[in-house]
């Protein structure tokens, strides 16, 4: 990936997709990758493969809000051009920043191959911003779930950002963070973890009066994962796992297991608690 200033986001909705010819190259070409990415379509009216290709390059580019410009290179009115990128084949797409190629492809790749591509050449905008929010989760949920909505409001696709809001939220019991996992789409990395993830209200939800015996100690952890306090709940339910699976149709497993999907693998908890979980249960 690319770096990139904030200049880029001076583009306009109407320069998201323009013409380039040979006249045109240096202003629009090389002299705009200074400071934004530029992605080349080289392309020609009788080519079938660009005709499929091209629509979705536009509605990307235009979709992308400034963050890269679309740069159309007929090669039947622009022959040198193409010579200059050595061009074989069309359709070819060549990203330019700061005046060098820095990634191509060449045919008519479908939309998600595409989005991939993408996403390797032209810096996400909101990249800073995320990483500000997942720095603050452990010190300042509230904080992080801020920066997350923030986020959605500029990019409603930005998957993570989705993911770990509702995350955040259902962690604190609150029932928008349930209905935002169940948002995270199929085609998702982070699908699965949404889902398992979900078995985690019948936990947040526990009432808060205490209980005697093994439903105190549930209610309990549940206090303790709304509040954050994630080794606390995990010991409680380790607890309750190793003497009463009947409790809640064997709710605390569940809630361990969803636990872990929300919290994810490389949590420090998460290792030594999936151990301690199968030799109880095995």
């Amino acid at each position: 990936m690319v770096g990139v200033t904030n200049k880029a986001s001076v583009t306009t909705a109407q320069e998201a997709v323009i013409e380039v010819n040979e006249a045109t190259f240096e202003r629009d070409v090389l002299q705009r990758s200074q400071t934004t990415p530029v992605v080349i379509d080289f392309w020609a009216p009788w080519c079938g493969p660009c005709r499929v290709l091209g629509p979705t390059l536009e509605r990307l580019a235009h979709e992308a809000g400034g963050s890269w410009v679309l740069a159309k290179i007929n090669v039947d009115e622009n022959p040198r051009l193409a010579q200059m990128f050595r061009v074989q084949g069309i359709p070819a797409v060549k990203a330019v920043y700061q005046g060098k190629i820095v990634d191509e492809f060449t045919g008519a790749l479908p939309e998600s191959q595409v989005r991939a591509w993408l996403k390797r050449v032209v810096p996400d905008p909101n990249a800073d911003l995320l990483a500000m929010a997942q720095a603050l989760e452990a010190t300042n949920p509230a904080e992080a779930i801020a920066r997350y909505r923030l986020i959605l409001g500029q990019d409603p696709k930005n998957e993570t950002a989705l993911f770990n809001l509702g995350r955040l939220l259902a962690l604190r019991g609150d029932p928008e963070g349930i209905v935002t996992l169940k948002q995270v789409p199929a085609s998702s990395s982070f699908s699965s973890r949404a889902t398992a993830g979900l078995a985690i209200a019948n936990l947040v939800n526990a009432p808060a009066e205490p209980a005697e015996g093994s439903e105190g100690l549930y209610r309990q952890a549940a206090a303790a994962v709304r509040a954050g306090d994630y080794a606390t709940a995990i010991e409680q339910l380790l607890t309750i796992v190793g003497r009463d699976r009947a409790l809640r149709d064997d709710g605390a497993r569940k809630a361990l297991l969803a636990l872990f999907a929300l919290l994810g693998d490389d949590h420090p908890l998460v290792g030594p608690a999936r151990r301690r979980l199968a030799n109880l249960l095995f």
